[in-house]
């Protein structure tokens, strides 16, 4: 009786089978082995992958912070003399008030002294971004005037600034002080009025 080897499954195995097995072994180790370098090869790609996305959103992310860095340190020393500017506005306000007031002659050395110093004044401050807000005459808007009185006017259309009792000024487009004014409104019509017409 000739002598077999028991195979995994029970059954008798042959010398030519032991061949065949070893055969079959070496190529699925080789499958394997290229099944395996095949899933390093992709898990490598795609954590090179990760890798790059994570890198692409943290450039965006440092690029966004410079940019909102400077845009805040450009707004910062844009508006960093507001305060000053609008404590200088009182005193803009008397040298006008001294102006439009003067009880003397407008040729004496005082008066004309005043109007240098005002004029010096402001066009020091538009340097740095202070600018008057228009108002006489102009339509009432609530964004730059403050309306402190209506004034019945006929010679006006509604809604007119009638008359500016406080300049009001602006700090490069934002507004610094509203101008104080008076808005001008239709005469009301009294009985007579209605009955002459």
């Amino acid at each position: 009786m000739e002598e077999r080897d028991m195979t995994d499954s029970g059954n008798f195995a042959e010398e030519g089978d032991e061949e065949i097995m070893l055969v079959e072994d070496e190529e699925t180790k080789q499958e394997a082995t290229e099944v395996v370098q095949e899933r390093a090869k992709t898990a490598d790609a795609e954590a090179l992958q990760e890798l790059n996305n994570k890198y692409l959103r943290l450039y965006a992310e440092f690029d966004n912070y410079k940019k909102r860095v400077n845009r805040d340190k450009e707004e910062l020393s844009r508006y960093s003399n507001e305060s000053l500017l609008y404590a200088l506005l009182p005193v803009l306000d008397n040298l006008e008030l001294a102006l439009k007031h003067a009880s003397c002659d407008p040729n004496t050395g005082v008066v004309q002294g005043v109007e240098i110093t005002l004029k010096e004044l402001q066009r020091t401050l538009e340097k740095f971004g202070l600018k008057r807000i228009e108002a006489d005459g102009k339509e009432f808007d609530p964004a730059v005037h403050h309306a402190m009185m209506q004034v019945e006017r006929e010679d006006m259309e509604e809604k007119m600034v009638a008359e500016e009792l406080r300049a009001g000024y602006l700090y490069h487009e934002k507004v610094l002080r509203p101008s104080l004014v008076s808005v001008s409104v239709r005469p009301n019509k009294t009985e007579e009025d209605v009955q002459s017409e």
